[in-house]
């Protein structure tokens, strides 16, 4: 089977992607599978560090403002989209795929278009409750449309087929899910892992140096934390600014981006992050216990909705961007950590979220797919 899996922009478009293929290796050894996304995207590292190629193109999301800058720039979004589609129908004939996958992003649209227009079968995945606008109008013409959330199928009433997979989680993520958790630190202190998705949120890690501070006063816990590429230029000296020094610490690590993931959840005590469905998916998947403060800027506020389930099954504690600063969130995050049997009982309610068998029914979606059933 050859593959190209089209999407980018953040990671949340892309680990999925990246679990699909790996599991399409492990079904099919002989499979053929590439990338495409947006030239600079984070796409491009994660992608060449598992060892695929890629085909990237610049590109840039659409502006909603009216301003003469907006509209410059729109006209130079759709200029590329335009040439990115011509250069993908080059692809699409010369590498022949059976599928292309977008998995979403506005740096799937070129692929998966150019793919329809070719007569090459497609499939979309959408891991949020709530689809994106790129893959909302791609579904139109997409073979299979592949979602995580049963309520989803609404939003594609007039596509051919709709499938429930759920989210997929990676498989080193679900191997280390099923081993005992290596401390992430030496001094047998509990461990809080933060991130707030591969971009990093500026807005978060500006709170959080506050939280990183009172950690170094306390002591009492430790916490690793992704900053995300923009922000980590400037973070280690803002928190030096702060008394904190990075280097060194017993029990604070700042990292730019935290690629061994699998370790860094299982390893943890407790997770601090946003409320995306693929990263939702991982800490389900590794029974971990979660304080969740979902994204504000996004459609139809659907990591929020993402969030309120957790919460709503005892498996995370969910806090408001514009109600929560550094302090709260410290306070609340050590009141946990300080609660084993709370965490616990989170971390099993969070085990019993998680779906095992997306990966397969995601394979099973894709042949159907190819052998046009």
């Amino acid at each position: 089977m050859k593959v190209i899996f089209a999407g980018g922009g953040t990671a949340g478009h892309v680990n999925p992607a990246l679990a699909i293929a790996s599991y399409i290796k492990k079904k099919d050894p002989s499979a053929q599978i590439a990338f495409s996304g947006g030239k600079g995207g984070i796409e491009e590292r994660l992608v060449a560090r598992e060892g695929y190629p890629i085909y990237t193109f610049p590109l840039s999301g659409l502006s909603r403002s009216l301003s003469l800058g907006g509209l410059k720039k729109n006209v130079g979004a759709i200029k590329n989209t335009f040439s990115a589609i011509s250069a993908a129908k080059k692809i699409i004939r010369e590498k022949k795929p059976d599928i292309v996958i977008g998995t979403g992003g506005y740096a799937c649209f070129p692929m998966v278009y150019a793919a329809h227009a070719c007569g090459v079968k497609t499939a979309m995945l959408e891991v949020n409750a709530t689809p994106g606008v790129a893959l909302k109008q791609l579904a139109k013409k997409a073979d299979c449309v592949m979602i995580s959330f049963e309520e989803t199928r609404s939003f594609f009433e007039g596509a051919k087929k709709v499938v429930y997979t759920g989210s997929p989680v990676r498989g080193e993520i679900l191997d280390a899910a099923e081993q005992p958790g290596k401390p992430l630190f030496d001094n047998g202190k509990p461990t809080v892992l933060c991130f707030w998705g591969s971009v990093g949120a500026l807005y978060m890690n500006k709170k959080m140096e506050d939280f990183i501070a009172l950690v170094n006063e306390d002591k009492s816990f430790n916490i690793l934390q992704a900053a995300g590429k923009a922000n980590f230029e400037w973070m280690p000296r803002e928190l030096k600014e702060k008394g904190v020094e990075l280097e060194n610490n017993e029990n604070i690590r700042l990292e730019e981006y935290i690629y061994d993931m699998a370790s860094a959840m299982n390893g943890c005590d407790l997770v601090i992050c946003r409320a995306g469905a693929s990263t939702l998916a991982e800490v389900c998947a590794c029974g971990k216990p979660s304080l969740i403060v979902p994204s504000p800027y996004v459609a139809d506020n659907h990591q929020e909705k993402n969030a309120r389930a957790l919460e709503r099954a005892g498996a995370a504690v969910v806090a408001l961007e514009k109600e929560v600063d550094g302090k709260a969130l410290f306070e609340m995050a050590k009141e946990l950590i300080a609660d084993g049997e709370k965490l616990g009982t989170m971390g099993a309610n969070a085990r019993k979220l998680a779906n095992f068998d997306a990966l397969e029914s995601i394979w099973q979606a894709v042949c159907d797919t190819v052998n046009g059933k």
